[in-house]
């Protein structure tokens, strides 16, 4: 027994000691020396005043912004994750349902079966700040409607905030969810 005891101790300590507390601190030392922001994160500002951060999504519930994608965490980043809840889960399945019913309550002349799924269903991190082109078209017309916009400019701002895929070939075209509330409330 104890020839297996003291190897399994020295291993589980070293391992702790690079792990723990080696790979930790170099990761945030590189992020310091290399990463955007000294390693802070990406925020988003507005006259001088930090609003978000650029990987990280938000809650807009108002009629007069574009909704972001659920989040199963409540746009926690210390909590981030999905809800683990598979597509026969009941409770998952009324949860879907109740954010169909409050969006169709939103956008009354939109029809169940044009929901796009983004707008449903949370990310695998329940962070994502963006929502597919998809997702923001179907909603110009309650924001064009709420603030008295012609549905053309609002199509318009989408389409100027539009980002393409990652390095030109991964993922699809999205829209930042924030970015594109705040160039809403710049429309003059």
């Amino acid at each position: 027994m104890k020839i297996y005891f003291f190897p399994a101790i020295k291993i589980t300590l070293l391992t702790l000691i690079l792990f723990g507390v080696i790979y930790p601190l170099f990761i945030v030392g590189f992020a310091k020396l290399i990463g955007p922001n000294g390693g802070k994160g990406q925020t988003i500002e507005v006259n001088g005043k930090i609003i978000g951060f650029e990987l990280i999504g938000q809650s807009f519930t108002s009629a007069k912004y574009f909704n972001s994608r659920p989040s199963a965490v409540s746009y926690n980043a210390a909590a981030t994750g999905g809800s683990n809840k598979g597509s026969s889960n009941p409770e998952y399945l009324k949860t879907v349902e109740d954010r169909i019913t409050a969006f169709l309550a939103k956008n009354p002349t939109i029809k169940k079966e044009q929901i796009p799924v983004d707008l449903i269903t949370a990310s695998g991190s329940g962070l994502d700040p963006h929502i597919s082109v998809q997702a923001a078209m179907i909603q110009v017309g309650r924001i064009a409607r709420v603030r008295s916009l012609d549905t053309k400019v609002v199509e318009d701002l989408v389409n100027k905030c539009k980002e393409g895929p990652v390095l030109g070939i991964f993922g699809v075209s999205r829209v930042h969810v924030l970015q594109l509330n705040i160039a809403l409330d710049n429309l003059k």
